[in-house]
């Protein structure tokens, strides 16, 4: 029933619509074909795909874990001819070091570049003619005033000042030679040697001989400046890196590492043979064999194992047994002891002195207590605090001193054993520190006290005796 008239209407209406839109395309053509023109022309209007916003988050959010920043290469300046010509005139000015009163013309300009362009050329000249200008004008003040221009003159002072911050070949005079000797054979660690070496000579149960302790002192003190001499040979690399070391004369360069050794040779060679040949072999041989553990076996134990430490107890502890088999000419009990106290004494010596540089002996790659064992440094030092108790009441045992010494000992030994087990709780530099300075008057104080209780000798108590009543003779007939 209402079939034929919607048919009819929607009819009309699709008619009246195609109708409206042909008329429409032309103007449709002409609007689109003005929007290209027009972004052909400006393609900065152009439509990507970032101005439209849901198309920018999904490539953030799909990018973001990947996204790089990229620098965009600088380009290269572009320098025109006028601008290298003025920087030239700029540089000729700057480089003028004194200004002649009597020339005062400009030297002309090439016409090379001149003939390039001609607003370059007018640039040029009026360059040019500014710098005359001012010549002219700084060469009339000159004339006028006939002073001579001002030049920095650099003061001796300041000269010297700018040397020394220079890298510069190190000269060494003949009169700091004995210095730098010093140093390379560690002169402080050296009386030290010769120190407890000259104790154990006088705590020997022999008449004290003068001449022969002053050669035995010598022999040793040669023989420990040959051993540090080739310590710090071997060590100049390692000794570069610690604060403690580096001013050191081979680590500065002040003398060449062929000059150490041939003052160790120098130092070493009649340092042995004074021992063995004025004293006695087995001094000289204990000389050679203390030479040997020192260069040969601690120095290179120090980059390797914490052992070290006990085999650089053991050449300090030979002196003292040196001073006595120089005396004596054997071994004996009382010389065992007096190098026991040195190897005791020396670690807690040494343990407080290497907790406080752990830093430069690990930044020197050396392997100490103190830095790879640091429980096992405050255990040892404290152990062997105590053991030089147990070795001051050995010493009466042994005949070598009185029982006397075991009691006025035992004050200094008893406060070294409390700083060392303070230094045991505590483990911090305070502790350490005081540790160390305690050890320092400790042993000249152990040795001086055992020389005072030395036990008398045999010869002595004999000759102190009266002499025994003599039985008449009879002769029988």
């Amino acid at each position: 029933m209402y079939k034929t008239p919607c048919s009819r209407l929607s009819g009309l209406v699709g008619v009246s619509v195609k109708q409206k839109l042909l008329q429409n395309i032309p103007r449709c053509n002409q609007a689109a074909r003005s929007l290209i023109q027009l972004h052909r022309r400006d393609p900065s209007n152009w439509s990507t795909y970032q101005h439209l916003t849901f198309l920018k988050r999904q490539y953030v959010a799909k990018s973001s874990s990947e996204l790089h920043q990229r620098a965009v290469p600088k380009q290269a300046p572009v320098l025109t001819v006028v601008d290298e010509r003025e920087d030239s005139v700029e540089r000729q000015v700057q480089r003028i070091p004194t200004i002649d009163p009597v020339a005062t013309e400009v030297v002309p300009q090439s016409e090379d570049v001149t003939s390039k362009t001609q607003p370059e050329v007018s640039t040029l000249n009026s360059t040019a003619e500014d710098v005359a200008v001012q010549k002219d004008a700084v060469c009339r003040t000159v004339a006028v005033s006939g002073e001579t221009p001002h030049i920095q003159v650099e003061t001796e002072e300041a000269r010297e000042a700018r040397l020394d911050r220079q890298w510069k070949q190190l000269k060494v005079h003949m009169a700091d030679l004995p210095d730098i000797y010093a140093r390379l054979a560690k002169i402080k660690l050296t009386a030290l040697v010769v120190t407890t070496a000259a104790a154990g000579y006088a705590m020997a149960p022999v008449p004290f001989d003068p001449l022969m302790f002053f050669v035995s002192s010598l022999g040793t003190g040669l023989a420990s400046c040959s051993a540090n001499s080739i310590n710090q040979y071997f060590e100049v690399p390692f000794d570069s890196n610690m604060n403690r070391t580096k001013n050191r004369p081979l680590v500065r360069g002040q003398i060449s590492p062929l000059h150490a050794v041939s003052f160790a040779l120098a130092c070493g060679i009649p340092g042995v043979a004074l021992l063995t040949l004025a004293v006695n072999p087995l001094t000289g041989f204990l000389g050679a064999l203390n030479i040997f553990l020192y260069t040969c076996c601690y120095t290179p134990l120090k980059r390797l194992s914490i052992t070290n430490t006990w085999v650089g107890a053991v050449v300090g502890a030979i002196p003292p047994v040196m001073g006595w088999t120089a005396a004596t000419g054997c071994l004996e009990p009382g010389a065992l002891l007096l190098g026991g106290f040195l190897y005791s004494w020396q670690f807690p010596h040494f343990n407080a002195l290497s907790w406080n540089l752990r830093e430069d002996y690990s930044r020197g790659g050396y392997r100490m207590m103190s830095v790879t064992h640091p429980g096992m440094c405050k255990r040892v030092a404290l152990r062997h605090s105590l053991g030089l108790i147990g070795l001051s009441t050995l010493a009466p045992v042994l005949d070598v001193t009185t029982w006397t010494f075991p009691l006025i000992s035992l004050p200094i030994n008893l406060y070294i054993s409390y700083l060392a087990f303070r230094f045991y709780r505590k483990g911090d530099r305070s502790s350490a520190r005081k540790l160390f300075f305690c050890s320092l008057w400790h042993l000249p104080m152990l040795l001086l006290l055992a020389l005072t209780c030395k036990k008398p000798r045999r010869d002595q108590t004999d000759a102190g005796l009266p002499p025994a009543p003599s039985l008449p003779l009879t002769l029988q007939s």
